[in-house]
């Protein structure tokens, strides 16, 4: 490479529901590595239909404070940060039955399902998700 420099090859993340919490919220807690890999622009970054209704969810039953309601948080903040949007589609919804259970969160195991399914590294400090067959990077 000219003048010693590596050059990152791009990868394809898929946010885990906290990720994109403590990300898009500033939270200390995200790692310098999570932040690059979100941050660089050759990445795509997706936010998964799966962890806007996880956020809905908890928000309504009173478990996630949020600056705004989950209408305007969600769309707000995955536009600010140029996210791109993952829906849920039936090859991943079946993909589930074929997962060992070693992590009871449906959630979670939806997104891994999303991101065997799509070729997907998950970024997430969850490291029950690392169990399965997925990349994960935090």
């Amino acid at each position: 490479m000219a003048g010693g420099l590596l050059r990152r090859e791009a990868v394809r993340l898929l946010l885990d529901t906290v990720a994109f919490l403590w990300i898009t919220l500033d939270d200390p807690k995200v790692s310098k590595r999570a932040r690059e890999a979100f941050t660089d622009p050759d990445n795509e970054v997706f936010l998964s239909v799966v962890s806007a209704w996880e956020i809905a969810i908890k928000h309504s039953l009173g478990n996630l404070p949020l600056p705004a309601p989950p209408v305007e948080f969600i769309p707000s903040r995955r536009k600010a940060y140029s996210l791109l949007s993952l829906p849920l589609e039936e090859e991943a919804a079946v993909c589930v039955s074929r997962l060992p259970r070693l992590h009871a969160d449906p959630f979670d195991r939806m997104l891994i399902c999303q991101a065997i399914v799509h070729g997907l590294t998950v970024l997430t400090p969850d490291n029950l998700i690392a169990q399965y067959a997925v990349r994960v990077l935090w």
